[in-house]
């Protein structure tokens, strides 16, 4: 099978390291970790965990949307968290992007992620109808 990356994402601009923001391996659309990175300054939004999964969400929209899918066609999420108590702000913000049936979700307490960021999520996502 031949992995095709999903890369050219205009709304979120380069990708700054050695990884691919999504990678196709047959129907099944497998997303790098996505942050709350505001993609005209590069930085990390300010605001805390949900403006943070609100950008990041955001910036999964255009990766999906850039393979052709949109957010109906994920099915699972890992979401990174470096304080367990934010959980209720990211979901908060979570339920708004997604709807019934929701995705499988795992959400895993962690020490640190990159840039001091305080949340990351994951997606897969599936082209088969």
């Amino acid at each position: 099978m031949t992995r095709r990356a999903v890369n050219d994402v205009p709304a979120l601009g380069k990708v700054l390291g050695p990884y691919s923001r999504a990678v196709w391996a047959g129907d099944v659309l497998y997303m790098s970790g996505q942050l709350g990175i505001d993609p005209a300054t590069n930085k990390l939004v300010e605001g805390g965990v949900a403006a943070e999964t609100e950008q990041l969400l955001k910036g999964v929209s255009a990766v999906l949307a850039a393979a052709g899918l949109s957010v109906g066609d994920v099915v699972k999420a890992n979401v990174f968290l470096t304080d367990m108590n934010d959980f209720a702000a990211m979901n908060k913000v979570y339920e708004t992007f997604f709807e019934a049936p929701y995705p499988a979700r795992s959400t895993i307490g962690i020490a640190a992620l990159p840039g001091g960021a305080h949340v990351e999520i994951e997606f897969i996502a599936s082209a088969a109808k």
